[in-house]
């Protein structure tokens, strides 16, 4: 099914929450719901749910305004962070609640439910532990006993609230892949709520990055990861320096440095901007022309990869580098001291508004140079 939501608009004790918001979402799609605390991700789910009443604004399902249809109304099926199993049931009888409680004459059949009960646990890969409790169960078994309670009722949408937050780090990779695998099979129209950037980029079809109440940005996983629309993008999504520039002539020139950027494509003004580069898109160069100079303060090996921290003149704070072992051919980590030089391999470039400041742990350099390098 799909769900069109227009200029959604709330408000709690005169404090805006979410701010005219328009998304579309696709029948059978996967959708990742992904900003900080406080966003409006979660709000945003209760509005689709039906837990909440939108102040302005409309949510369709299909052809079909479901704004002010209660939540038994729009047939959802819901699964929250904290399971919300019942503890004096059996997994047997927490995935058939829903089925059991329906009015009689949509009630299914003693033994329909019980067919159904098994082809789910089959589905979740809990067969044999219908019997347990609660209470006897792991929190990624819990996790999975709350899923197939909520497509036991076949519902139009399913809305998973922080469904892994409970969990540990290892449990919930396995259970991320695990749910990618169920959604490929059911494609159910799923919307769910994190804050986690690695589990919304490598579980949804489509990821919508809620900044202050508004959308700041919606695109698969590697559009929005590759290609920034925002500065608040770029700086969400992984660890990310920033550095006063220019823009003159196609080229980005960096402050205080004899530094000419090419950006991969053409940057549509010119004047004062700030260029953003991911730690990892910073490497290790010989080219003075193109390249940062800066001098090592540490140099750390984890997981295969040097982390480095590399002052530079004009800056507070040192530049964060993560460069891979096998890009450094063999050699060891920089020591301390080392006179460096860090080409930005790919990065982002956002006008500065006129008066606005250069980035907080920027200083100004002694004798800061603007040279275009063709």
């Amino acid at each position: 099914m799909d769900v069109s939501i227009r200029n959604l608009t709330k408000e709690f004790r005169g404090v805006q929450v979410l701010r005219g918001l328009d998304l579309d979402i696709r029948p059978g799609e996967l959708i990742a719901l992904l900003g900080p605390s406080g966003s409006g991700k979660t709000t945003l789910l209760r509005l689709i749910a039906g837990l909440e009443t939108p102040s302005s604004g409309t949510v369709h399902f299909g052809d079909e305004d479901a704004s002010h249809k209660t939540v038994q109304e729009r047939h959802i099926g819901f699964v929250f962070q904290h399971y919300a199993l019942f503890r004096h049931m059996t997994v047997f009888d927490n995935i058939a609640f829903g089925l059991k409680v329906r009015p009689r004459a949509q009630r299914p059949s003693r033994e329909e439910i019980a067919a159904k009960v098994r082809e789910l646990l089959s589905l979740v890969q809990l067969e044999g532990l219908e019997g347990r409790y609660p209470t006897q169960l792991s929190g990624g078994q819990r996790q999975r006993v709350a899923l197939a309670r909520a497509l036991a009722i076949d519902p139009n949408l399913l809305l998973l609230d922080e469904p892994f937050g409970a969990l540990d780090a290892q449990v919930r990779k396995d259970l991320r892949r695990w749910l990618r695998e169920l959604h490929d099979k059911t494609r159910h129209t799923t919307v769910f709520v994190t804050h986690d950037q690695e589990e919304a980029l490598e579980l949804a079809d489509r990821v919508v990055i809620i900044h202050e109440g508004t959308i700041a940005q919606v695109g698969t996983p590697d559009e929005v990861y590759n290609e920034p629309a925002t500065p608040f993008v770029y700086g969400f999504l992984g660890a990310v320096n920033v550095l006063p520039a220019h823009v003159k002539g196609g080229h980005v020139l960096l402050e205080g440095f004899e530094t000419g950027l090419v950006p991969a494509k053409p940057i549509g003004f010119e004047g004062p901007a700030n260029l953003y580069v991911r730690s990892h898109d910073l490497e290790l160069s010989d080219d003075r022309l193109r390249s940062i100079p800066g001098v090592v303060q540490s140099c750390r090996t984890l997981a295969g990869q040097f982390r480095l921290e590399v002052e530079i003149p004009g800056r507070r704070q040192p530049l964060n580098v993560e460069v891979s072992e096998a890009a450094l051919a063999g050699r060891q980590c920089p020591a301390k001291g080392s006179r460096v030089l860090l080409q930005p391999r790919r990065f982002g470039v956002f006008p500065r508004a006129s008066g606005e400041a250069a980035p907080a742990e920027w200083v100004e350099p002694a004798a800061p140079r603007l040279v275009a390098v063709s």
